[in-house]
């Protein structure tokens, strides 16, 4: 289950409490996702009020939307410790927005620093083909060219990549097309620096 914006976070703690509770209580329901920009933008919200209403049996993971390292801040980070604390698996979401995060050293430095922050990578979106959002959006070549230049940077825990494809179809990784298969079956592999490998590895 998907809870999402408006910002569900934006509810009282008591109408949150009792939206978890109902939804806890479902017995085929195993996992209760949130997504919420609340803990960057207004991180004394996050109070053990609001704490406690997160609270369940299921597995609650809390979605951070968080698109530059700047968003970051000390009061951010205190929040997000406070969810830490009280067990909430947290994951991250991010926009690939042009002139504001489509360099590596950019993305680079919020991943790490949601990473050391215990929140989990998971999306990072290419722009939706909405009305009015041309100027933010990059195409998919620099898309992969982006995703690509992060392969040597940072660590697995750090790859978050996806497309949203239009029309409700689900999401795919956008990422740069690493392997090709050679005509007896084996494969070519291109590492993160542009070099080509054989796999199997080509034997005397």
């Amino acid at each position: 289950m998907v809870i999402t914006g408006g910002d569900p976070l934006m509810l009282s703690s008591r109408r949150l409490a009792a939206m978890i509770a109902e939804l806890s209580a479902i017995p085929h329901l195993g996992v209760i996702r949130i997504h919420s920009r609340v803990p960057v933008v207004d991180p004394e919200r996050i109070d053990a009020a609001l704490v406690g209403a997160l609270e369940s049996e299921k597995g609650v993971f809390l979605v951070l939307h968080a698109d530059h390292p700047r968003e970051l801040t000390t009061e951010a980070a205190a929040a997000i410790r406070r969810l830490n604390r009280a067990g909430i698996a947290l994951l991250s979401q991010s926009m690939l927005l042009k002139g504001i995060n489509d360099e590596p050293a950019v993305l680079e430095q919020l991943l790490r620093r949601l990473v050391s922050l215990r929140v989990k990578p998971y999306y990072l979106h290419h722009g939706d083909l909405a009305p009015g959002t041309a100027h933010f959006r990059t195409t998919i070549d620099e898309g992969q060219a982006v995703v690509g230049a992060l392969r040597g940077r940072v660590s697995g825990l750090c790859q978050p990549n996806v497309l949203d494809v239009p029309g409700g179809y689900g999401k795919v990784p956008i990422g740069p097309n690493y392997l090709a298969r050679n005509d007896d079956g084996t494969w070519r592999v291109t590492d993160y620096r542009g070099d080509v490998h054989h796999y199997p590895p080509l034997t005397d």
